[in-house]
Parts: structure tokens; C-alpha cells; sequence
């Protein structure tokens, strides 16, 4: 009898098992909302300097102070980052009707004939889409605008490192102490968030909510599978990843009826004291108590477990011996004693997670750099939220299909490669041009996220079993230096407007090619040794046979463990 049989025995797919995964799915939807919230709370409002001191008094309107206050820049536009050293009386003369020559008035109103400076006295901002942001709040604005992409980046680096920190402390301590931390650190580092009176506290609590979603991500995937039989796994899998993909629309509603950052970021943090609350219902992880010799509670959830499913006689039948010899046959498929360094001792071993790293890292560094970026595209940010959400329904049905008709490869190459060409092509299209330029992008985001479903379930196949969760962890790890990086990349903008679209075009097409040397996983047993993945590299047949209990849906397992 293996462990899967005494899930059979209590109720694999019972009233605990649809309970236990629907609340632990309910979070999920929350997660889209701290991954994307710099989308809102970070917007950039039309904004133009301050007026003179010596015009806060003035009987002017509004217009008139603008018009003689800040130049217009070349779109015809006020300027954000200048205005004039003085106040340019005369452009009212020109309003009021005195004559003046087309090339005296166009030489003056774009002020080359006059001095300018900076924003001495602050900047006034058009509030209409929000009501308050970060960048009305600290004036992150002109000097200070790398700032913004700084407190992504920030967050993002807190997703790294609570992968780190929560990875080792959930297999010391326990899936469920490590969640009820998450859920009330995110609460906590949420609210704090909420309440910031400054940028640095900011970044710092945000940072803090990162770390918490990492926590999170790992143990709710963790208690998913390890309480699920194998072959609904799939299913269940599918659908923890529609819920991220709904989670996104939630955001662009939630967003829409609340226009202040401050009221916006509490809304999203406040759900999950809730979710703390309910998750002391949890039960543990019957494999992982008697991996820590805690039997004895690993028989009382069991026999918790039966109850809830309403199979009282099945669950009175466990006993110590019948746990032990369960896990004595689980533990004979357990991983030896290897490391990250065995993903690059061997030559085929070596290529494929170069290749690997070079499709994670890319895929969410595009994936981030056009999710985070939804101003420039010239559309409503809560449209374009909501279409860059939805794309990712068809994109993963897709791409579902492609990897089981077309083969593992050439779907996870051509995802890329087209995703990059549609943002090069992007690059070239005149800024005027807004429905072209988002059905660019929303095509690009699109195979981006099918690259995403397609890479999870690749790089688990490809990895033997003994090393699988250390080649995901790194994978994953490739993938949150991609999402750090991603922002950064936006501010070199302000000197070759270009530049980060070439980038970002660029990576997934230079990682598509990559992706090619992968062999190819459909139909193939998986491998269970570096030997089997250094013979099916070189052409030979695997001198260790397939077991035949293997199925594909044994991947995800470890493939959910390491999803975020």
C-alpha cells in the first residue's frame, strides 16, 4: 500500500478535498491584485509645474495661469518637468485678440525665446482617472520618476527572497504554520503599506508583502497537492491557474470603484485576516507529519479527514502500522542527497538548464515589463487591465492543445518567438496608432502567458525525478530575476524611447531560439535519473526501465510547488 492508497481509503476526492482545495484557492485570486497593484497605485497623472508664488492671487483662471506659467513641448502639450523663469504676460495679450505674426506667436508659445526652470514650487496634477497615488502623494515625478519602477522592483525582490526564506522554514516547520505566517504577514505588510506616510516605508512594507506572497504561493500549492490523488492533480492545477487569471479582472473592477491608492491597497489586504482566520481549519500534511515523526497527529488527521468524508469505517482502519508501511514504499521514490550544483554537473544536464534559464527569465521579464506598463499604450489602464486578463483564458486553452498535438517544443519555442516579434513590431508602430498598438501587445501578453503554462509543465518533464524540485526551484528562481529586472529596464526610455521595446522583444525571441536544443518530453516516460536525461540526450535508450506508475500528472506534484 502506497500513501496515495490511504488517501483512496478516506475519500481522495471527497467533501474535505473540494472544501480544503476551494478555500485554498480563494486567496489565489487576491494574489493578481498585489502582483499588479503598481498598475494603479503608482499611475502617473498628467501633472505640470506649480504656478509663481506671485500668481497663487491673481484673478486668473486656471487656463490663463497655465497658458503663462509652462511651454508646451512638442505634442502640443504642457510640460511636466519646466516652466517659465517668468511669467510670459504677453500670451494673454495674444489670447485677448492683439495681433501678432504666426512666427512670433509659435516661436513664443513653445518658449524658445524665453528662459525656463524647474519645478521650484511643486507640480499641480490632473486628478481625473485617480483620485490620489503614490506619484501625487511624493511628487515622483520628473528627477524622482526612477522611483516608481524602484518600488516594483523592490516588491519583486521580496517575492525572491520569501522564496528562499519560506522554502526551507515550510519543510522544517510545516506547510500549515508557514501559511497562517503568510496570510498574516500579508495582511499586516498590506495595511502598513496602506497607511505609509513615506516612499521608503512604502517600498519597505511592499517589499514585506512580497515575501508574503512567495509564503503563500508555496504552501497553499504545497497543501493542494499533497492532500489530492494523482490524477486529478492536472484539473486542479488548471483551475488554481484560472483563478490568478480571474484574480486580474477582480483587480480592474476593484480599481475602477476605488480611485485612491491608499483605500485601494487596504481593500486588497484586508481579505486576507479573513483568510488567516479560516486557514486554522487547515489540516497539515499527513505525508509531511510522518516524514517528522509526528505519526501520531498523521493518523488523527487521516481519521479527521474520513470523518469529514463520511467514511467512518475506512478511517478507524488506520493504524501506525498501516501508516508506516504506506510511507516506507513513498519514501523508497524519494530524492536522494543532490544540490543545483548536480543541474550543471553533466553535459546535457549543463545545456538544458542554460536553456531553461534563458526561457524562464525571459518569459517573465517580457511578461512584467508589458503587465507593469499599461499607461503607454494610450488606452483607459482599467480596459486594458481587464483585456490583459481575459487574453490569458484563450492563450492557455491554446496552448494546451499545441503541447499535446504539436509536441512540448516547438509550442514553448514558437510562444516566444511570436510574443517577441509582436513587441518589436510594436516598436515600429507611430504612438497615434492606440488600437494597433494595443492589439499588439494584448497578442504579445497573450503567448507570454501560454509561454508561462507551457515552461511549468516542460521543465518538470525534462528534470529527472531525484533533482525535479531543485531544477523547478531554479527555474523559478530564473523567473523572479526576470520580474526584478523588468522595471528597471523601463527608465532607459527617457533616453532612447525605444531601447526597452527592443528588449524586450529581443529576450523572448533570443530564449525561443534556445528553447529549439530542449528535446522534445510528449509521449515519453519520465526520466528518473541524470543518466536517463545524459541517454535520451545522446540518442541511447535508458538502461533503467520506465516505471510504469508513472504518468504525466506525477509532474505536478512539484510543478505546483514551485508555481508563482
Amino acid at each position: 500500500m502506497a500513501f496515495g492508497d490511504l488517501l483512496e481509503q478516506v475519500g481522495s476526492t471527497g467533501r474535505f478535498q473540494i472544501l480544503h482545495v476551494t478555500l485554498l484557492c480563494i486567496p489565489i485570486l487576491m494574489m493578481a491584485s498585489h502582483n499588479l497593484l503598481q498598475n494603479f497605485v503608482a499611475s502617473v497623472p498628467p501633472h505640470y509645474c506649480s504656478a509663481h508664488a506671485n500668481l497663487t492671487e491673481s484673478q486668473l483662471s486656471p487656463e490663463e495661469t497655465l497658458l503663462i506659467t509652462v511651454p508646451l513641448d512638442q505634442r502640443g502639450k504642457p510640460q511636466s518637468c519646466q516652466r517659465y523663469v517668468d511669467p510670459q504676460w504677453h500670451l494673454l495679450d495674444n489670447k485677448n485678440g492683439t495681433f501678432m505674426s504666426e512666427e512670433e506667436e509659435g516661436d513664443t508659445r513653445d518658449g524658445f525665446d524665453a528662459d525656463l526652470q524647474t519645478c521650484t514650487d511643486g507640480w499641480s496634477y490632473n486628478m481625473t482617472a485617480m483620485s490620489s497615488t503614490i506619484i501625487s502623494d511624493w511628487h515622483l515625478v520628473c528627477d524622482l520618476r526612477p522611483l516608481k519602477q524602484m518600488g516594483q522592483t523592490i516588491y519583486m525582490g521580496g517575492v525572491l527572497v520569501g522564496a528562499f526564506v519560506f522554502g526551507g522554514l515550510s519543510d522544517r516547520y510545516g506547510r500549515r504554520n508557514l501559511l497562517l505566517i503568510s496570510h498574516m504577514m500579508m495582511a499586516v505588510g498590506g495595511t502598513c503599506t496602506a497607511f505609509s506616510s513615506s516612499f521608503p516605508l512604502f517600498c519597505l512594507f511592499r517589499f514585506v508583502c512580497g515575501m508574503a506572497l512567495s509564503g503563500l504561493v508555496l504552501n497553499s500549492f504545497s497543501l493542494i497537492v499533497e492532500w489530492i490523488p494523482t490524477r486529478v492533480r492536472t484539473g486542479v492545477g488548471t483551475l488554481t491557474g484560472y483563478c490568478y487569471t480571474l484574480g486580474q479582472l477582480i483587480l480592474a473592477v476593484i480599481a475602477y470603484f476605488i480611485r485612491d491608492w491608499r483605500w485601494l491597497t487596504l481593500t486588497v489586504s484586508l481579505p486576507f485576516y479573513g483568510f488567516f482566520l479560516y486557514a486554522w481549519w487547515f489540516h497539515e500534511s499527513s505525508r509531511w507529519l510522518v516524514l517528522k515523526n509526528k505519526s501520531d497527529q498523521a493518523i488523527i488527521n487521516l481519521k479527521s479527514v474520513a470523518k469529514f468524508n463520511g467514511r467512518h469505517e475506512e478511517g478507524d482502519k488506520i493504524d501506525m502500522k498501516m501508516l508506516q508501511e504506506s510511507m516506507k514504499k513513498e519514501m523508497s521514490c524519494t530524492q536522494g542527497s543532490y544540490s543545483v550544483l548536480d543541474l550543471f554537473r553533466t553535459p546535457t544536464m549543463r545545456v538544458m538548464t542554460l536553456c531553461l534559464s534563458a526561457v524562464w527569465l525571459s518569459t517573465s521579464f517580457a511578461y512584467y515589463g508589458l503587465s507593469m506598463d499599461l499607461q503607454k499604450f494610450g488606452v483607459d489602464i482599467y480596459l486594458i487591465q481587464v483585456i490583459f486578463g481575459a487574453v490569458d483564458i484563450p492563450a492557455k486553452v491554446i496552448i494546451t492543445v499545441s503541447m499535446s498535438f504539436l509536441g512540448r517544443r516547438p509550442s514553448q519555442s514558437a510562444a516566444l518567438i511570436v510574443a517577441g516579434i509582436t513587441i518589436l513590431i510594436n516598436v515600429l508602430v507611430p504612438y497615434d496608432k492606440q488600437t494597433l498598438r494595443t492589439c499588439l501587445a494584448v497578442l504579445g501578453k497573450g503567448c507570454l502567458a501560454a509561454s508561462f503554462n507551457c515552461c511549468y509543465l516542460y521543465t518538470g518533464e525534462l528534470y529527472p525525478t531525484i533533482i525535479r524540485q531543485n531544477g523547478m526551484g531554479w527555474a523559478s528562481m530564473m523567473a523572479r530575476i526576470g520580474a526584478m529586472v523588468a522595471p528597471m529596464v523601463l527608465l532607459a526610455r527617457d533616453y532612447i524611447p525605444w531601447l526597452p521595446g527592443l528588449i524586450y522583444g529581443g529576450a523572448p525571441i533570443i530564449s525561443g531560439v534556445a528553447a529549439v536544443f530542449l528535446p522534445e518530453t510528449l509521449g515519453s516516460p519520465l526520466p528518473d535519473t541524470i543518466q536517463d536525461v545524459e541517454d535520451r540526450g545522446s540518442g541511447r535508450r535508458s538502461k533503467t526501465p520506465p516505471k510504469e506508475a508513472i504518468i504525466l500528472q506525477d509532474a505536478q506534484t512539484d510543478l505546483l510547488k514551485s508555481a508563482a
